[in-house]
């Protein structure tokens, strides 16, 4: 049974959130994780069921622990921060399927370039206070102009990890 979620808005609480990304590099042989520290959102639950709405994350608070590495990683060669401060995912619908599944298709813009993008995330908690999703999706980063790959050492997808806490926006 299909659970409703309240229709209104609601805000990401950035405290109990958190997005990372993970990337093979040195052919494959070792894997660079990182976080982003700066991160807001919002949504709105439609009458329907349905839900829109949109994640941001601070470009310049990526952090793999290696300030070196970062640094390397917010220039042009990479996300180009100087020029494209954030990365916005803009959920234009997501719909709540077996319970705890939801479908989301949205546009990702990295860069300053948009591209389609659908995934699944899961509810993995709900009570009265919010909702949590958690979320892992692959991104091909070559379709936002970062191709940048000396010595071919970087090969393959980044993977995306995120675990959203929304709660209900005050009136």
């Amino acid at each position: 049974m299909t659970v409703a979620v309240e229709t209104g808005q609601w805000q990401l609480d950035a405290t109990a959130s958190a997005v990372g990304i993970r990337h093979r590099t040195m052919w494959g042989l070792v894997t660079v994780k990182g976080a982003f520290g700066v991160l807001g959102g919002h949504g709105e639950v439609r009458a329907d069921g349905s839900a829109v709405g949109t994640l941001t994350l601070d470009v310049a608070s990526l952090d793999t622990k290696n300030a070196k590495r970062d640094t390397h990683l917010r220039s042009e060669h990479f996300l180009d921060a100087g020029h494209h401060p954030e990365i916005t995912f803009e959920a234009r619908s997501a719909e709540l399927r077996d319970d705890d599944q939801v479908h989301v298709v949205g546009r990702l813009t990295v860069r300053g370039v948009s591209r389609p993008l659908s995934l699944t995330a899961r509810v993995t908690d709900r009570d009265a206070a919010g909702l949590t999703l958690d979320t892992e999706f692959g991104v091909d980063r070559e379709q936002f102009g970062m191709s940048w790959n000396q010595l071919g050492m970087i090969r393959g997808l980044t993977t995306v990890t995120a675990t959203l806490r929304f709660t209900r926006a005050a009136a």
